[in-house]
């Protein structure tokens, strides 16, 4: 398992766990659920983290970008122009190029507006961005994101932070048979089991914030989540047993005394 890492637009994530830097009391409990996941990549609202300004704690004096992978994301943003700033200005600021896009169409449901996710997600191929998109698990939109240069797809499994878990495992299920691209399960997760859930049915690597942030130990909360990705995706390699709808003995009957 320790050979088991994937890529995205051929950077070698080494963990299929993917948390968030949000959500958490203060920056040292950050960095120590992010040391207890054992996530490799973590990412980052420009909008909200601090990473800039040198007068108030900075996120990369506890989270060393030299140690995690960071990935740059558009939380907050409502719309193309605004997400296209602010990956902007994370490229002028650190140098990023692989970046998460994440335009949300209500502030109720935090929804994606895919109609603006693939007109940024264009444009931001376009500039050299290689971008993994928060999107609807709708396999058609997607298809879509996949022949727009999309570098990965990031399904929600329910709405962000609602802790929530898979709710619709077909459609996700199909995303994964027709994309060639990573598939990372991306908001709603809530617990240890869902993260396994997601990785048994094939995703390439989950990714989690407010289900370890928001939990009540959160440094306990993160490790069991690397368990349960680890879990999960050793349970997709080794291939589940066939459903029957009747009862199969464990023991043959031949030669029964």
């Amino acid at each position: 398992m320790k050979k088991d890492f994937f890529k995205v637009a051929n950077i070698k994530i080494n963990s299929r766990l993917i948390v968030g830097t949000g959500k958490y009391k203060n920056l040292r409990e950050t960095a120590e659920a992010i040391k207890a996941s054992g996530a490799d990549m973590v990412t980052v609202a420009v909008r909200r983290v601090n990473i800039q300004d040198k007068k108030k704690p900075l996120l990369m004096d506890f989270v060393s970008p030299k140690k995690y992978k960071y990935l740059p994301n558009t939380a907050g943003c409502y719309n193309s122009n605004e997400a296209l700033r602010t990956l902007r200005l994370a490229r002028e600021i650190g140098g990023w190029k692989l970046v998460k896009l994440e335009v949300l169409g209500d502030r109720k449901t935090l929804y994606p507006n895919m109609i603006e996710t693939i007109k940024s997600t264009k444009i931001l191929v376009r500039e050299g961005f290689k971008v993994m998109v928060y999107c609807t698990d709708d396999p058609i939109q997607a298809k879509i994101l996949e022949d727009n240069g999309a570098s990965a797809i990031m399904p929600l499994a329910s709405p962000i932070g609602s802790g929530l878990g898979i709710q619709n495992k077909l459609n996700i299920s199909m995303i994964i048979k027709n994309t060639k691209l990573p598939v990372i399960v991306d908001a709603g997760i809530g617990t240890a089991s869902d993260a396994t859930i997601a990785m048994e049915m094939g995703c390439d690597g989950v990714l989690i914030n407010s289900a370890i942030a928001q939990s009540k130990k959160p440094i306990l909360m993160a490790e069991s989540f690397k368990n349960a990705v680890i879990s999960g995706r050793q349970s997709f390699l080794a291939v589940r047993m066939k459903k029957s709808i009747i009862g199969n003995p464990s023991s043959s009957f031949k030669n029964l005394i």
